[in-house]
């Protein structure tokens, strides 16, 4: 019973790790779309974002199972606690992938964002996408220091939204109001994937260190 407990374990990390995947191909296409607006890449990246619900409601499905069969006890249960965790922000970290393009999408072919602010949001979307990256590696390695290098990215994204912040307000009375939610969305959606990559690191901290 043993080994196949520890089968499942392994099952459910590497489901993680697989969602992460396609959550990082998902905002690698949507920056590149949002930067370059291409509509062809943006409907992709909407159009792939029901696999990564299914098989997020496919793994919180084993998880309970094994939960109800298992009774797992000490980092076990921490790994099944954090698992339905990490999971709900891997949905929503694909989910804010998907609004990125929607915006692609409704603004084509004119550029979301004017070009005077392109350059930060080339910026968001390279952190973002490196978060990702450190997301599947944190999921396949365990290695406690990815979290910190995720950690140190999401402070310089949340820098890069404030300042979004700044120069909208600055300019508010010059610009379309629709301009304006436009931005407004767009850096937000890029700031909540970040505190979604946290909270990954966090969880994961707390399966490896027992701790938060």
């Amino acid at each position: 019973m043993r080994v196949v407990f520890q089968q499942e374990l392994r099952e459910i990390q590497d489901g993680l790790a697989e969602i992460a995947e396609l959550v990082m191909v998902a905002i690698d296409n949507a920056a590149t779309a949002f930067a370059s607006s291409d509509l062809t890449l943006a409907e992709t990246v909407i159009q792939q974002d029901p696999l990564v619900d299914r098989l997020v409601l496919q793994l919180d499905e084993r998880v309970t199972d094994v939960l109800a069969r298992q009774q797992p006890v000490a980092s076990d249960l921490r790994l099944m606690v954090s698992s339905l965790r990490m999971s709900a922000s891997l949905e929503r970290m694909a989910d804010l992938a998907q609004h990125i393009a929607q915006l692609v999408r409704m603004r084509y072919p004119d550029a979301v964002v004017p070009q005077s602010l392109q350059p930060i949001f080339m910026r968001m979307g390279q952190l973002d996408i490196e978060m990702a990256q450190n997301i599947v590696h944190l999921l396949r390695e365990q290695d406690l220091g990815t979290c910190f290098k995720i950690r140190d990215l999401d402070d310089e994204l949340d820098e890069l939204h404030a300042e979004v912040f700044a120069k909208v307000l600055s300019a508010t009375q010059q610009q379309k109001p629709e301009h304006v939610i436009d931005v407004t969305l767009a850096s937000r959606y890029h700031e909540r994937f970040g505190d979604h990559a946290v909270s990954i690191s966090k969880q994961m901290t707390y399966f490896l260190a027992g701790n938060r």
